[in-house]
């Protein structure tokens, strides 16, 4: 199995499945199976999907489970946080 942020990448942006599936060229019910899982892209159509968000491969999909982006920053970046 794939994850992926594409369901969260698209409601940041407020575009609807149709509006994303336009906008890369695929069917929009190709947006709603990957963003449950039940289909992995081509190698193709994943390049598409990240140059669209304009983010690297990997900040889309993943073969594990993603941790949600604001944890990763805050897990990454150190914690030199005083709050």
């Amino acid at each position: 199995m794939l994850y992926n942020r594409i369901a969260v990448l698209r409601l940041e942006r407020s575009l609807s499945r149709k509006g994303l599936a336009s906008k890369i060229g695929i069917n929009e019910q190709t947006i709603g199976f990957l963003e449950r899982g039940d289909y992995s892209p081509s190698l193709e159509l994943a390049f598409k999907i990240s140059k669209f968000f304009k983010l690297p491969l990997e900040a889309v999909f993943s073969p594990d489970p993603m941790r949600p982006l604001s944890e990763q920053i805050y897990k990454d970046s150190g914690s030199n946080s005083t709050l």
